[in-house]
């Protein structure tokens, strides 16, 4: 009985979440913040399964995202909406709330094939080569994306609000808010399956000595291939619930400065550690939003005290100096992160008998 604690607190925060958000408690504005927490939940802990349990070093995740993005968002476009790209809806936009989970899916399911495209040459190298070949691959995807241009090119691509609002008024609930959620805790659950299963072992096995693996009958190609599905498979899950939580996609979202976030918050967390990422992601999504409004002050100080002439502006792309800048930090100082490789049972010993964390 005692491992149904976590459930039951899940189950109690999903009801909480529906309460405030419904009853007006929790503005729109941060529910944003927590529905784009969970999605940067997803992208660390997925990205976490190549780059700290398997010890492969992939710096192209943000390309992965952009599949199921696009994917997801023209299949729910076409399907529950009218839109200037697809025309009127294939389907009811009643049904959107019902195979909202399958457009997802799909969107995943591209993410994952991509990811297998580029992991089948990848793998054949060693070393900081599949840093190379990732980054390749997302810009190969956001040119793709750029140059099609019945699908918007660089303008991007909308309408995925229309099927939000399709949901809501079938039943008024806060739906994103919901598939963020139930999204997020799945992506969580089914990588921990995945990394403590036999399967798993296979991985971390890899991560320790990849020609040891071999020798005790680790098929590591078949390994590595897996995992590295898997991590892209929830990267397109990520960017689908993404593109439907602003309403709009557009392919510059998709750089290489995306990528580096993700790479911030899983280097943040620790290596190998799901815990870790997720809370690495809730930091990184909580200083990014305090970036934002802090550089619109420091803008108005520095004009103030006339340091800086009036024409220039302190924006956001100095978010884009100081997020490197953090990891070039981690990674002189504190390169295990904040949890190392360790999850919370292993911090908090007591946390053992409420759930069964290893194993």
């Amino acid at each position: 009985m005692k491992r149904l604690t976590v459930p039951a607190l899940l189950a109690v925060l999903f009801g909480v979440l529906l309460w405030v958000s419904m009853t007006g408690i929790l503005n729109s504005y941060w529910q944003s913040v927590l529905m784009f927490m969970g999605v940067n939940i997803i992208l660390a802990t997925s990205l976490n399964i190549i780059n700290g349990n398997m010890g492969e070093f992939s710096c192209g995740h943000a390309g992965f995202m952009a599949v199921g993005a696009y994917v997801s968002s023209l299949i729910s476009v076409a399907l529950f909406t009218k839109s200037s790209v697809f025309g009127d809806p294939l389907l009811s936009p009643d049904l959107a709330v019902w195979l909202f989970p399958l457009v997802l899916l799909a969107g995943s399911l591209a993410a994952s094939v991509v990811g297998l495209l580029v992991a089948i040459p990848s793998f054949k190298t060693r070393g900081d080569y599949l840093a190379i070949i990732t980054i390749a691959a997302s810009y190969i995807v956001k040119s793709t994306i750029e140059n099609i241009g019945a699908i918007g090119g660089a303008r991007g691509f909308m309408g995925m609000s229309g099927v939000m609002n399709a949901m809501n008024d079938t039943a008024k609930l806060p739906w994103i808010l919901i598939w963020v959620f139930l999204g997020t805790v799945f992506s969580v659950w089914f990588i921990r399956r995945f990394i403590y299963s036999t399967f798993g072992k296979g991985v971390d096995a890899i991560c320790q000595d990849e020609i040891a693996a071999e020798i005790m009958s680790v098929n590591t190609d078949r390994v590595k291939l897996v995992a590295f599905m898997v991590s892209c498979g929830l990267a397109g899950l990520a960017g689908g619930l993404f593109a439907h939580i602003l309403g709009y996609v557009n392919p510059g979202t998709f750089t290489i400065l995306k990528s580096t976030e993700i790479m911030v918050m899983v280097y943040l967390g620790g290596m190998g550690s799901i815990s870790g990422s997720v809370l690495a992601a809730i930091v990184m999504t909580l200083l990014i939003e305090y970036l934002r409004d802090a550089f619109g002050f420091i803008n108005t100080f520095l004009h103030y005290i006339s340091i800086i002439p009036d024409s220039y502006e302190v924006t956001q792309v100095w978010k884009w100096v100081l997020i490197p800048l953090l990891l070039v930090l981690l990674m002189q100082f504190r390169p295990e992160g904040i949890m190392g490789r360790r999850e919370l049972a292993d911090v908090f010993p007591g946390l053992r008998k409420f759930y069964k964390f290893k194993g």
